[in-house]
C-alpha cells in the first residue's frame, strides 16, 4: 500500500475507542489523514449533528458502529434487546448521513465507509436481533450509495466477520478451544484477519484510488461468507 495516500484528509471515525476504532484510527493517520476520533456511543439523536458539526470540512466518515452481540433464541428475543442493538448501531446512521452529506454533495466529493458485519449475508443461530441490525446497515449504505453516486460521493461498507477485535473476538473467547475449532472448520482461511489488513482496506477505499465502487457490501471474512 502507498504511503500517505490519505494526505489532506480529513476523517471522522466514530467509536474510535471499540470495535476497528483504534486500528482504524492508527492506519488513517499513518496514512496521512487529520484524524478526528470520537469515542462515545451515539444513542442520543443530536450527537451526530454536533460531531460533525465541530469538526468541520470532512473528506471522509468511517462509520463504526458496534456493540457485544445478543446470543439469544429468535423465540426469546425481547423488544428492550431488539431497541438497544438498533439503537446502537441502525439509528445513528441516517442521522450521521444527514450531518455530512450536504457538505459531501456541494463539494461533489467525499467517502462514507460502514464497518459492518457479514453476519448479514450467511444466517447465524441465536443471532437474529444483531443479524438483522447489520442487515439494515447493509440495506441503507446499498440504497443511498446509489443516490449519491452521480454526484461523486462513494458509499460503501466492509461485511466484515472473524477479524480480530475486542468488541467481538477479545483474548478469552480466542483461547476457548471450541472457538479454535470452529475457526478452522468455518473460516476457509484458516484464521482471524488481523486488525491492521481491515484497516488497511477501509483505508483503501477512502483513497481517491476507489472512485467506481459504489453502494456495495464487501464481505472481508476470509471466505466465511461464501463457504
Amino acid at each position: 500500500m502507498s504511503e500517505q495516500r490519505l494526505s489532506g484528509k480529513r476523517v471522522l471515525i466514530t467509536q474510535s475507542s471499540d470495535f476497528m476504532g483504534p486500528a482504524l484510527c492508527e492506519v488513517f493517520a499513518e496514512q496521512g489523514a487529520e484524524v478526528i476520533a470520537d469515542s462515545e456511543p451515539l444513542l442520543e439523536p443530536q450527537r451526530p449533528e454536533r460531531i460533525v458539526a465541530d469538526a468541520g470540512r470532512l473528506d471522509v466518515l468511517v462509520a463504526n458502529l458496534g456493540v457485544p452481540a445478543p446470543f439469544t433464541r429468535a423465540a426469546e428475543v425481547t423488544d428492550e434487546e431488539w431497541r438497544e442493538v438498533f439503537a446502537h448501531m441502525v439509528d445513528p446512521l441516517p442521522r450521521l448521513f444527514r450531518a455530512v452529506l450536504p457538505q459531501m454533495l456541494e463539494r461533489q466529493a467525499g467517502k462514507i465507509i460502514l464497518m459492518g458485519s457479514a453476519s448479514a449475508l450467511r444466517g447465524m443461530k441465536r443471532a437474529s436481533t444483531y443479524s438483522a441490525a447489520r442487515g439494515a446497515q447493509l440495506a441503507y449504505v446499498q440504497a443511498v450509495g446509489v443516490e449519491v453516486a452521480p454526484q461523486n460521493v462513494q458509499v460503501n461498507a466492509i461485511a466484515q466477520n472473524f477479524v480480530d477485535n475486542p468488541t467481538y473476538f477479545p483474548a478469552e473467547i480466542q483461547a476457548n478451544p471450541k472457538f479454535q475449532e470452529r475457526l478452522k472448520n468455518e473460516v476457509p482461511a484458516g484464521r482471524l484477519g488481523t486488525p491492521r489488513e481491515d484497516a488497511l482496506f477501509a483505508a483503501f477505499l477512502a483513497s481517491d484510488e476507489v472512485n467506481f465502487l459504489v453502494g456495495q457490501a464487501i464481505p472481508f471474512c476470509g471466505g466465511w461468507a461464501t463457504r
